[in-house]
């Protein structure tokens, strides 16, 4: 059972960056499909985006197309999600989940799997 760790998060002003992390413990990330979710305070969680462990195709959110981007480093079995031009609609928990039972649009939109703890992302002046 993969083991995962986000880290990143913080408090960003409008219009700013941020890189977050997902490290992974206990298997190796390269058969693994990532995603990363968010939850905002009284919403759903949802899908921002993922990355396949086979040809590296990635999903995003329309929300966050063209901001953020999603990509992994099998050597240091890590998948990071990097932010930019943040809002305040993109202040949430963010999780990152693992299945090793393939990529589909389905885990991109819910995940499923092994999860995080989270990491918290305040877009705020």
């Amino acid at each position: 059972q993969v083991q995962l760790v986000e880290s990143g998060g913080g408090l960003v002003q409008p219009g700013g960056s941020l890189r977050l992390s997902c490290a992974a413990s206990g298997a190796t990330l390269d058969y693994y499909a990532i995603g990363w979710f968010r939850q905002a305070s009284g919403k759903e969680r949802e899908g921002v985006s993922c990355i396949s462990s086979s040809d590296g195709s990635t999903y995003y959110a329309d929300s966050v197309k063209g901001r953020f981007t999603i990509s992994r480093d099998n050597a240091k079995n890590t998948v990071y999600l990097q932010m930019n031009n943040l809002k305040p609609e993109d202040t949430a928990v963010y999780s990152c989940a693992a299945t090793d039972v393939g990529w589909s649009p389905y885990f991109c939109s819910v995940g499923f799997g092994s999860w995080g703890q989270g990491t918290q992302v305040t877009v705020s002046s």
